[in-house]
């Protein structure tokens, strides 16, 4: 079959679309995959900055969606059936080996790339926003960089959750994508996005910051929460790491949580079908990921370049022939 290999820590030009061996499926669900999701973990892999590193050659891509080839005996599935998975390597390739567990029926309601979308930057944000946060209805949510995977998948799942969301914006042409995931309204994120902020909540402030930029933006974002406010840490899409001044969470009683989806479910893996469950019932009630744009399988080195580059909006897919 082919796949795309990494064969150095060089990035996404170290790929190569190559004949590779089909992945052995002893007691696993073999997918014949109809498309795969493009995720920054998967751009860190490439160049060996991700906390779970991988030697070449391997397979990238966790996010996959497609038709059952076999599966093995009381899993539940059957050749033919169409399905999501999450696995942790193999999924840009054509075919891919999945343990039971990780192997869900996709909606009706999706087609296969707006399957293979709805997995890791949906469930990060729904276990950001409602187990981390604690998100109630009727709180107000601000989502910084919500042009992005994780971003625009947390103004969606904040939305069906029934929050007010305020989407913070630093992508030029963005504004309507970004209107179209649900927001409320809009932020700029230049010089005086806090004021604006401030202002939209007639000076109370976000119960809730959704934060997966980090860098510059950190300080503000925790000024703009009310009091009991969370914000919540994502990652580090603005490169730098920021520092916490901790006397003004105790001032203004407002908390910094971390929301590692990954981590927790290395102590938690039942919790990867709990938060799929939920998220397919917001597919039932009308939620489709934001799939943007639909790349080749043969092309995934140029995917993975475009969302280094920024010049993805929501979310990229590979899609194969089938």
């Amino acid at each position: 079959m082919k796949a795309l290999v990494v064969h150095g820590l060089d990035g996404p030009s170290a790929i190569r679309f190559d004949d590779v061996d089909e992945p052995p499926s002893d007691g696993k669900v073999l997918i014949e995959v109809r498309a795969a999701g493009v995720c920054y973990p998967d751009l860190l892999l490439t160049q060996g900055r991700y906390q779970a590193r991988a030697q070449p050659p391997f397979v990238p891509g966790s996010e996959v969606a497609g038709l059952v080839v076999h599966a093995p005996d009381g899993s539940g599935f059957s050749a033919g059936d169409r399905v999501q998975a999450v696995v942790g390597l193999g999924a840009y390739a054509q075919r891919v080996a999945v343990d039971p567990g990780a192997v869900w029926r996709l909606p009706d309601e999706l087609d296969f790339a707006e399957g293979a979308a709805l997995l890791a930057n949906h469930q990060t944000a729904h276990f950001a926003l409602h187990r981390r946060a604690g998100l109630t209805a009727g709180e107000t949510v601000l989502v910084l960089g919500s042009a992005g995977g994780v971003g625009s998948a947390a103004v969606q799942v904040a939305t069906a959750l029934g929050a007010r969301v305020i989407a913070g914006v630093h992508r030029r042409g963005a504004d309507e994508f970004v209107r179209g995931l649900g927001s409320d309204g809009i932020v700029p994120l230049h010089d005086g996005w806090l004021d604006r902020v401030r202002e939209v909540t007639s000076g109370r402030g976000v119960d809730v910051v959704v934060d997966p930029v980090g860098g510059a933006l950190f300080d503000d974002a925790v000024r703009a929460l009310a009091p009991e406010g969370r914000l919540i840490v994502l990652g580090f899409a603005g490169g730098a790491i920021p520092q916490v001044k901790v006397n003004r969470l105790l001032l203004r009683n407002v908390s910094v949580v971390g929301a590692g989806w990954g981590e927790f479910l290395r102590t938690r893996p039942q919790a990867l079908a709990e938060t799929a469950q939920a998220l397919q019932a917001f597919v039932a009630r009308g939620l489709r990921p934001p799939v943007t744009r639909r790349f080749p399988l043969a092309e995934g080195a140029q995917a993975l370049l475009d969302l280094e580059a920024g010049t993805v909006l929501g979310k990229a897919v590979l899609v194969t022939e089938g």
